[in-house]
Order: structure tokens, then C-alpha cells, then sequence
């Protein structure tokens, strides 16, 4: 909402512009007054919005078209004045005034114009019936008020009507021709309602409703309230707008657009920018990315109310309660975002039932990765699911913001819930089944040629504790070279993991050598915990083209015993565990 509101009044000379100014001001009748007024500013304490509110004159007289283009562009609303009762002022309208001023502005710029009739107390009848044609035809008018400033009738009410013309315009709630809401207003109303539906029912109970009361408007809604609410909605809507249950999306839409015709958009408007959308119906940037303060050093990660948050997300959308979301119920979920933000290959990174449907520690799993890896991917999709109600001001209560372990070397262990490691071997050893088969182990995951996902992640115990474990597969497809740039490269990426992996093959006889190059380079670089990991375990392992074997090289660097590991049956549990607690405690 703007801060302040500055109105322009203009409009034929002696149709009283400036008379009405000096009507609002003196609360008194000016037979003389100055051909323009001086430009005045009402302080927010005295205007019903509590905006500072600014209002200019224009004078045929005194200025020039150029001078009044300026005007316009500068203005917030135009109140465009005309006489009531003189044919031609009413004609000039569309003549003249309209097609000037729409001339004058930016087509985007969507500067309303109220229609002020003035001098009502000379006219036989109202000016309505004529103006109404044109309302309808020229979007930007908001509406259209007679007054006088001679009896001061209506005066307050014009000011204040140009005022909630900026503040609540019309125009993006409300189709006035169709006499309904605008496409973006229905979409923005039933993110809001999807929301609030904590039960995901399809419609607002009354705990809910006193929920919705108390958020939005800080004031509790009386049990009488709430039924005449009701009967107002089944009046008009049926068992559509009201059912068992309490007020459908249907009924809501209609409360609202009710609203709107009733000149009551600060209702519908104060909803929707609680909610986070602008003036355009657009999120605004502080909404969805509030400022996270976080150093060089620091890594980000879902704090407990985060992960309460998206559990409770998760039980809501699952209807039929097996404990995994389907397609529809995924659908579903999303419905109140832009867009999902996964592809459909995540199947392949996190925990899956045996429909492939997702399932509630890979839906958490994915989110504890995403905000390691992208926390402004999670702050933006917290803000469209609805985690800003009730005391929850912003997003960031759902973000733990810690220092990175390879910044204070004398801490004994990670704290964070989430564990990096690298897997790295010579190209055909295995990796992709390697980060799959940790799915395999828990839950089900069919494998797929040809299908590869850069991380796959789930839950290891360590010690009595669960702990995330992102395994990521780098593929190093040239020759290693420590005083190679694509080397170096690859190493920066190794750097920023938590513990390295390295891949050979127990019937491959060049693959040990790869490898064994990897780690001294390595070693030379950073210092990370390192596990070998010997693939195809199931096989008969081949003396391999080095010059120590695969256990001897273990030995003398100090880095244990190579782990067996093979793609298939489900012996692989003690790798992961021994993985992630190298990670944990380096």
C-alpha cells in the first residue's frame, strides 16, 4: 500500500475545483476564490486511511498542457470535476478530458479517475444516467460522486473515495463490465482460502473462520456475526456457498466479491496484502524473500519449525492417509504455488512407496537439501504454502542458520542435520547405482538405465541420532592432473562436501589407479575425511594395475579399510552409516 496519496483535481474552467478545495479546508462556502488553489497536504492523523494525502489544483488560466501532463504524471488519482448542470462540461468529458488524459499517462500506469459532478445544488436532476454509459466504457474510472461545494455536500466523501481509489483500487479486485472478479483476484482469493482450510475440506469451518477473523482483522467475530454471515451466503448461493461443513470456496468468492460492490474493497484488500500481493496482485519480493542474514561461512538448514511446518503440510494434503502423496494430492498441495518446484525425475533422489508416489521422509528429506543447497527456494515456497499465519511475522523462523565446521577446526563434530558427501570415481564404476541403492536399502527405488539425479538423500542413524545423508555423484571424465584447471575445478567442488568417497571397481584393474590419483591430489588440497568404496563386491576381485593393492594403499594412508559394496541384495547398510558418521566427526 502507498505511503501517501497525492490527488489532482481537473476539469473545465468554473465547474468548481478549486471550490471544492476550499470547501474540504475551510469546512465553509468561498463565494471568491483564486483561479487555482495552492497545492495542500492533509497530515495522516486527520484523513480515515492514515496517509498523508496531497492535493493539487490545475488552472486553464495558469498552466499549460505541458504543465498539466506533468500534473498527471505525477498524480496518484485524478478527480476530473465537471458541472452538473451544464450539458456541454458533461460532454466534454469524453471530448476532451478522457482521451487527454489517457494520452498524457503511461498505458500501465492505471491512474483511476473519479468523476465529480459538481454543483449538484443547481441541477434539476442527477447526472447519472448519462455518466453511467461512460463509466462502463473508460476502465479508468473508479467511480463517479456528486456534490456541492456550495451546501458541502459530499465533500469528505469525494477526497475519501479519491484516497481508497489508491489505496484499494477497484480495478485489479473487480471486472465492473462482467460484474465479477478479475481472474488474478480469484486466483490470489483461493490461495487464500486453500490456506486457511486447515483441514483441506474444501470449506471454513467456524474454528477456522474465528482463525481467519483474528489473523486478518485483530478482532474476534461474534457467534451472531458469523451466522448472519452465513445466511447471507446460502441466500444467494445455496448449499454451494454454505454446506455442513461451513463456507465452500464458492461462498467465499461471493462474500468477497459482495464486498467489492459494496464499496467495501479495504476488506477484500487487507486480506490480499496480508496474504503478501501488491497493488498488481503480484507477490511482493519482501513477502517471499525476507532478509536472511548469513556470512561466508554458515550453511543453512530447516530449523524444527520448519520441519513441524511441513510435516503438518504433508498430513494435510494426504487424504487417503497412506502415507505417500499421489499424483493428485501432489497437484494439490502445489496448487497455491506458481509452479512445483521439483521435476518429475526427484523419484530418483529421495524415498518413493511402491507407485513411485512420494513419500513424507522424502518430501523432508528434499526440503532439507534444497534449503542447504538453495535457501531461497524454500523461504519462496514457505511464503506461497502459507507458513506466514498466526505468529509466524516471516519465513525465517523456519531457517537455523549455523557455522560450517571447516571454519572452527577445533570443533569435534558437525552439528548440522545434514550430511554432504562426494562420490568420485573413474567413469563405469557404479556411482548412479551407488546413490540409488541407498533408496534401495530403505525403502523402494526401481533403477532406471539411463535415468541420473545429481543427489540422492535420505536418513542414516549415527549413534542414536537420524541425520540427513545427500550423497552427490561427481563425474570426473578426464584425465586427473593435479596441475590441471578442469581438475582444480573439480576439486573446489570436493572441497565443499562434508566427506569424500572414492569409487573403484573390484573387477575393473585400471580403476584403483584413478582413484588413488584422486585422493593424492586431494589430500595435497583439503583436508576431508575419505572413504574407498570397492563396487561389485560380488564379483572376484582382479589384482588391480597399481602399485599397491587396493588394502595396502588403505593401510598406508591411514584410511581404513576399503568398504564392500555391491548393487545387488541389501548388504549396503553399513556403508552409509559408516559414510555418514566420517562426515559427522572428521
Amino acid at each position: 500500500m502507498k505511503k501517501d496519496v497525492r490527488i489532482l483535481l481537473v476539469g473545465d474552467a468554473g465547474s468548481g475545483k478549486t471550490s471544492l478545495i476550499s470547501s474540504l479546508v475551510t469546512e465553509e462556502f468561498q463565494d471568491q476564490v483564486p483561479d487555482r488553489a495552492e497545492e495542500i497536504t492533509i497530515p495522516a492523523d486527520v484523513t480515515p486511511e492514515k496517509v498523508p494525502t496531497h492535493i493539487a489544483d490545475y488552472s486553464e488560466k495558469e498552466q499549460s498542457d505541458e504543465d498539466l501532463t506533468h500534473s498527471l504524471k505525477r498524480a496518484n488519482v485524478v478527480c476530473l470535476v465537471y458541472a452538473v448542470n451544464n450539458e456541454e462540461s458533461i460532454e466534454r468529458i469524453t471530448s476532451y478530458w478522457l482521451p487527454f488524459i489517457e494520452s498524457a499517462v503511461d498505458p500501465d500506469s492505471k491512474l483511476p479517475i473519479i468523476l465529480v459532478g459538481n454543483k449538484s445544488d443547481l441541477a434539476e436532476e442527477s447526472s447519472m444516467r448519462r455518466i453511467l454509459p461512460i463509466m462502463n466504457e473508460h476502465k479508468m474510472i473508479e467511480t463517479c460522486i456528486e456534490c456541492s461545494a456550495k451546501e458541502l455536500k459530499n465533500i469528505t466523501e469525494l477526497f475519501y473515495y479519491a484516497q481508497k481509489a489508491v489505496l484499494h483500487p477497484t480495478a485489479p479486485l473487480y471486472a465492473s463490465q462482467q460484474k465479477q472478479l478479475t481472474e488474478s483476484c480469484r486466483k490470489a482469493l483461493t490461495r487464500v482460502f486453500k490456506v486457511c482450510d486447515m483441514d483441506n475440506d474444501g470449506a471454513l469451518n467456524d474454528a477456522e473462520l474465528f482463525d481467519f477473523q483474528k489473523y486478518f482483522f485483530s478482532t474476534p467475530l461474534q457467534n451472531q456475526a458469523l451466522k448472519d454471515v452465513k445466511n447471507v451466503v446460502k441466500k444467494s448461493k445455496g448449499s454451494v456457498g454454505v454446506n455442513d461443513h461451513g463456507i465452500t470456496l464458492a461462498g467465499f468468492l461471493f462474500l468477497h466479491t459482495l464486498f467489492i460492490q459494496r464499496a467495501r474493497h479495504e476488506t477484500t484488500w487487507t486480506v490480499l496484502r496480508k496474504f503478501g500481493y501488491n497493488d498488481d496482485l503480484e507477490f511482493r519480493d519482501d513477502y517471499i524473500y525476507p532478509d536472511l542474514r548469513t556470512g561466508p561461512d554458515c550453511v543453512t538448514e530447516l530449523s524444527q519449525m520448519g520441519y513441524q511446518f511441513l510435516t503438518r503440510l504433508f498430513h494435510k494434503y494426504d487424504k487417503d492417509l497412506d502415507g505417500a502423496l499421489s499424483p493428485d494430492e501432489l497437484r494439490d498441495l502445489f496448487s497455491t504455488c506458481p509452479r512445483i518446484p521439483w521435476e518429475k525425475d526427484i523419484i530418483y533422489m529421495i524415498t518413493v512407496n511402491s507407485n513411485g508416489w512420494i513419500t513424507l521422509a522424502g518430501f523432508l528429506a528434499w526440503w532439507s537439501l534444497t534449503t542447504y543447497r538453495n535457501v531461497s527456494c524454500t523461504l519462496e515456497y514457505l511464503a506461497y504454502l502459507g507458513y506466514i499465519m498466526g505468529d509466524n511475522v516471516n519465513q525465517l523462523s523456519a531457517i537455523s542458520v549455523t557455522r560450517n565446521k571447516a571454519n572452527e577446526p577445533n570443533r569435534k563434530q558437525l552439528l548440522r542435520n545434514i550430511l554432504v558427501c562426494d562420490v568420485v570415481g573413474a567413469p563405469g564404476v557404479g556411482k548412479v547405482i551407488d546413490c540409488l541403492d541407498l533408496l534401495l536399502f530403505f525403502e523402494y527405488c526401481s533403477y532406471i538405465a539411463g535415468r541420473k539425479s545429481e543427489y540422492t538423500i535420505n536418513t542414516v542413524e549415527i549413534y542414536g541420532q537420524e541425520r540427513y545423508l545427500a550423497v552427490r555423484k561427481l563425474e570426473i571424465l578426464h584425465e586427473v592432473n593435479a596441475n590441471d584447471p578442469k581438475t582444480a575445478s573439480d576439486l573446489v567442488m570436493l572441497s565443499n562436501a562434508d566427506a569424500v568417497c572414492l569409487v573403484y571397481s573390484n573387477s575393473d584393474k585400471n580403476s584403483f589407479q584413478y582413484i588413488a590419483k584422486v585422493h593424492k591430489i586431494l589430500q595435497s588440497k583439503v583436508t576431508k575425511p575419505v572413504m574407498i568404496i570397492a563396487t561389485k563386491s560380488d564379483t572376484p576381485a582382479v589384482t588391480q594395475n597399481f602399485d599397491m593393492q587396493p588394502s595396502q594403499y588403505c593401510y598406508s594412508e591411514n584410511l581404513g579399510k576399503p568398504q564392500s559394496f555391491s548393487a545387488t541384495g541389501r548388504r549396503n547398510a553399513k556403508v552409509y552409516k559408516t559414510l555418514a558418521t566420517a562426515a559427522a566427526f572428521p
